[in-house]
């Protein structure tokens, strides 16, 4: 009798029998343990930020004028010098931001390479890496390693050649380009798998939130959003090329008999109507996609200049910091145990209990000064 119910249900009925949970709401454990790629990707931003502190060096560059002194060698810019208690403005140029001056005329372009490894500061480090691992993690158990790191290492690049696009003179980093590439993904194998998954309002909701956190986010100095935005059209175009639902031909080799054929059967129905068609207008769309973009910065276009008010999405000007990108000019009086800044424009100074920095220090309080 069962094996006569088994055979007359419908392919729908069997579909939705072995509908699954959004991969946010399935606990790790019941899937494949294997996550060593979100791992890598983990670690290796967790020893760039380091690297990056560890030139920052604020307690010697800054004589002590830190966040969280304690920390000595690893302590933070001043909040007032970077909302994100990160480094300075010059150790993220030095160590490899974005930056319009070093990218356009310096011809830099290796920075497109390594600003998708760096971040602005410690709350931006934690907020994308838990967010990386939230995402990342079911992804990968979900999916497997090849594919996730295939679209985490594509979103982070072309997110980076996206906001070369928009690039302005201060360093901005675009490390956040990457996780939304997957958050794209996600949202690209939710719509390809829409009937297979069970809470996907749910996940939904949890995705929209992650990418609107991340937006939000970009908007203070030194995230670049625009990499955001090329991360997601990377990720999203990426997941329709290489996502597929893996667990309806899990459950066809679990089960037996007579339910083992039709389920096989489904499978098949299902990469029937699964059209390579797509997969190929995606893959098509991304390669001249990447490949315009890749023209248009060889090319040092810059479309600030076609577009007045973007940079406002890049950044909102704030009481709490600055957004622009101008150097000043400031003077400088020093004696034997102070340094005197004053800014030209503004009438504003600073004294300082030291007379001896570094001319990038100069120009960061400079800078911070006449903003």
């Amino acid at each position: 009798m069962a094996s006569r119910f088994s055979t007359e249900m419908t392919a729908d009925e069997l579909l939705k029998d072995d509908r699954v949970p959004f991969p946010f709401f399935r606990p790790l454990s019941q899937k494949r343990a294997n996550t060593w790629i979100i791992s890598l990707f983990v670690i290796l931003h967790l020893g760039a930020f380091t690297v990056t502190m560890i030139v920052n060096d604020c307690w010697e560059n800054s004589r002590g004028d830190c966040a969280l002194k304690p920390l000595r060698r690893f302590s933070f810019q001043p909040i007032s010098e970077n909302p994100l208690l990160g480094p300075s403005a010059s150790t993220l140029e030095e160590i490899g931001a974005l930056q319009k001056t070093l990218l356009t005329n310096n011809q830099q372009l290796w920075r497109i390479f390594t600003s998708p490894w760096l971040h602005a500061g410690l709350f931006h480090l934690i907020i994308n890496l838990s967010s990386v691992i939230f995402v990342g993690l079911h992804l990968e158990q979900e999916f497997g390693s090849f594919r996730i790191g295939v679209i985490y290492i594509l979103s982070a690049i072309t997110g980076s050649l996206v906001a070369s696009l928009f690039v302005q003179d201060r360093p901005s980093v675009c490390s956040s380009g990457a996780l939304v590439g997957l958050l794209g993904t996600l949202l690209s194998g939710l719509i390809r798998n829409w009937k297979s998954y069970t809470n996907k309002f749910a996940g939904l909701v949890a995705t929209m939130t992650i990418l609107m956190t991340n937006l939000v986010l970009g908007l203070i100095p030194y995230i670049n959003n625009f990499a955001n935005i090329g991360g997601f059209m990377s990720g999203f175009l990426l997941g329709f090329v290489l996502l597929f639902m893996p667990q309806q031909e899990k459950l066809a080799r679990n089960k037996g008999g007579l339910f083992e054929f039709d389920a096989k059967d489904i499978v098949k129905c299902r990469k029937s109507l699964d059209k390579p068609v797509q997969r190929v207008a995606a893959l098509v769309i991304f390669a001249f996609l990447l490949a315009g973009i890749m023209m248009a910065v060889l090319h040092g276009i810059d479309i600030n200049k076609y577009c007045s008010w973007c940079h406002y999405f890049d950044c909102i000007p704030s009481k709490w910091w600055s957004c622009t990108d101008k150097s000043f000019h400031c003077e400088k009086l020093v004696n034997s145990e102070h340094l005197t800044l004053s800014c030209p424009n503004t009438g504003r100074f600073r004294v300082f209990p030291f007379a001896n920095i570094s001319e990038a220090r100069f120009q960061d309080i400079c800078n911070l000064i006449c903003s």
